[in-house]
């Protein structure tokens, strides 16, 4: 298995397939994609897609999340789900998505074999979900989840990124909306990136404060599973989904991280804020799994303890659309 040299193991591979998104959330495209034509033609392509997950298969990786961009803006989307599916050693398929696609799509996706749901929600308010994310689709997104549930995909989870003057006030909608649903809903701290350091100023909002309130309401912590995510997860009997927080700038954060990245054009992210990061694109143009296998063992000997988010240095990453969180 993948380990580094402070002794984490890595079972978690999240693979963006595209940059582009056609969604303008406020706090990561608020002007739209940069992604033009020849940006898009660079994806990585089927082959390359099998290969990569195949090589991290036999290295110890048991789930692979697809991100973006937006995923489901790739055609081929079914058939990277069917893909990763298929590859012997991975246990788990799951997605991120805005959801524009989602009430469409869900029957295929769930088809080909996706197991796990994550979809970007910021706000249950109609008009403040359009402010944020430039579209009036909540109503479409909320149906595709219904949808999703239909279909026996019990792994859902809500991502909504905690910002001040948007959803801070709004803690007891999310928690009604879990009421009755069997879905976790997951709290993101808005994190700095390159091109939003002034909106970060404003909006931050940390998570403790909503832990403490859940504690104050008999809510209780699980204990993460294997190849679970870096979220804090709460449960309460009265309620039949869940809470969960992911806090960059919380203490250790990084002490039991267990994924790694690669980007839509093949590039090794060690961590999501790193300074750089290592093409091995060349590298998947043969069936050949050890060359793979040979770069992610020798890279993985230079992944730090942390990132530096709390030195205000977000790395090389622009905004969050480029690597997928």
């Amino acid at each position: 298995m993948l380990t580094d040299s402070f002794d984490r193991r890595f079972s978690y591979l999240r693979l963006s397939v595209t940059e582009v998104c056609n969604f303008r959330c406020d706090y990561c495209l608020p002007d739209g994609t940069d992604c033009g034509a020849e940006a898009r033609a660079q994806d990585l392509t089927l082959d390359e897609i099998r290969r990569l997950v195949a090589a991290f298969a036999k290295l110890g990786t048991r789930k692979v999340r697809i991100t973006g961009g937006e995923p489901s803006l790739r055609k081929d989307l079914v058939d990277i789900i069917r893909i990763c599916k298929a590859t012997p050693g991975i246990e788990t398929v799951a997605l991120t998505t805005n959801g524009y696609r989602l009430a469409k799509d869900i029957d295929a996706w769930h088809e080909a074999g996706l197991d796990a749901l994550n979809v970007s929600i910021d706000s249950l308010d109609h008009a403040k979900f359009e402010l944020i994310t430039g579209h009036n689709k909540l109503q479409q997104i909320l149906q595709g989840l219904a949808r999703a549930a239909e279909l026996g995909i019990n792994n859902i989870k809500v991502n909504a990124v905690l910002m001040k003057h948007y959803n801070d006030d709004a803690m007891d909608d999310f928690f009604d909306f879990v009421k009755a649903r069997p879905i976790t809903l997951r709290l993101i701290e808005l994190m700095r990136t390159g091109d939003n350091e002034a909106f970060f100023n404003r909006h931050h909002l940390s998570g403790q404060a909503i832990i403490n309130q859940l504690k104050a309401n008999h809510w209780q912590e699980r204990l993460p599973g294997t190849h679970a995510g870096p979220a804090r997860e709460f449960w309460h009997p009265d309620y039949s989904g869940g809470i969960g927080l992911i806090m960059p700038y919380s203490k250790d954060f990084c002490n039991t991280c267990n994924r790694l990245r690669v980007s839509s054009q093949g590039a090794l992210f060690l961590c999501l804020f790193v300074d750089q990061h290592q093409s091995l694109r060349h590298l998947l143009q043969s069936d050949d799994s050890q060359p793979v296998m040979d770069f992610l063992q020798q890279a993985i000997k230079g992944k730090t303890i942390s990132h530096n988010l709390h030195q205000q240095n977000p790395g090389s990453t622009r905004q969050l659309a480029m690597i997928g969180g």
